[in-house]
């Protein structure tokens, strides 16, 4: 079986079971001893262990899957899931925030709008991206980007994936809040169906600055939350020490969203994360969006529009007997 590649300590079984059959592998060749059955074993043990350890992770574990160096963002997904693309540049106020990008793609014959969060891959890219985390002019441009599709009756796919709106003193200088404020509001309204994918971190208002759509998904081993478990765990406990507490408490992963109706549902990633296999995710992406994109299509815009802002109103709502 192809081999799954392991990063974090909770993937040491995993690790450990490689390095056998790497070492099983060696002395088949050395001594030229047929030792099929051994890696056929091992190769089983392999499969058993990927399947339990990855269908049980911690809310840790599962943000230190989203930040995986090597999983797939937004520039990937467009690479792999559309036919062409177009990128569109500037919020036509300040500058263009590279954190954000967005412009027209094709998707099996259909135009759509598509804008996400871009964190970059290596540190030179990431200091261009500033790590995924947009300024005001980021969301203002997502917001132009947004009307643009609503003149051209084209539907707005979202890619999550950052850490939070950038919290430096000219980005709130320049109107972080309204920023963010401002594109909950038209959102809400806007006439044409969105799509939105947590596809990596989901972090406070910066994921929400273009969160909200007729259909919220997350995929298997994402986080979305009002803060980090990083900063809850200093606040709460002036320490970084119980992040992993932290990440259980604040309920944050894929399976807790959904079981609190906060998303309309869960991606199922390749086994061992997105990373292993971004082909395969694109694909299972493109299928969920090609699916709900033939169903939002036909639905009237004013019943859209309700119907979304119904969602949104829902949550939260304790009704008492």
């Amino acid at each position: 079986m192809e081999q799954i590649k392991t990063s974090f300590d909770f993937e040491k079984p995993l690790a450990d079971l490689m390095q056998q059959i790497e070492k099983v592998k060696q002395v088949a060749d050395k001594t030229k001893v047929d030792m099929s059955a051994t890696l056929a074993e091992l190769d089983e043990k392999v499969a058993t262990t990927s399947k339990k350890l990855y269908t049980n992770l911690t809310g840790w574990q599962k943000v230190q899957m989203s930040r995986h160096a090597e999983r797939p963002q937004t520039l990937d997904y467009i690479s792999l899931i559309c036919d062409d693309f177009i990128e569109m540049h500037g919020d036509r106020t300040v500058k263009d925030d590279k954190a954000i990008i967005g412009g027209f793609a094709t998707i099996d014959g259909q135009t759509v709008m598509i804008i996400g969060h871009q964190k970059g891959k290596n540190t030179k890219e990431r200091q261009y991206r500033n790590f995924g985390m947009a300024n005001p002019e980021g969301y203002r441009k997502a917001l132009r980007l947004m009307r643009l599709a609503e003149k051209f009756n084209k539907p707005v796919i979202s890619f999550i994936d950052t850490m939070g709106a950038y919290p430096g003193l000219e980005a709130e200088e320049r109107g972080q809040g309204e920023a963010i404020a401002r594109n909950l509001l038209e959102m809400s309204v806007l006439r044409v169906p969105i799509l939105c994918f947590v596809v990596g971190e989901g972090a406070s208002g910066g994921a929400l600055g273009i969160g909200i759509g007729d259909k919220v998904y997350m995929l298997e081993h994402t986080w979305y939350s009002v803060i980090s478990p990083e900063s809850c765990s200093s606040i709460l406990w002036r320490s970084w020490d119980f992040k992993e507490k932290a990440a259980e408490c604040l309920k944050l992963t894929s399976d807790d969203m959904y079981k609190n109706h906060l998303i309309d549902g869960i991606v199922k990633e390749p086994l061992g994360g997105a990373h292993q296999n971004p082909e395969l995710m694109a694909q299972t992406l493109k299928v969920q969006i090609v699916k709900d994109l033939k169903e939002l299509k036909n639905v009237n815009a004013d019943k859209l529009i309700e119907t979304r802002i119904e969602k949104f109103c829902a949550m939260g709502v304790v009704v008492e007997n």
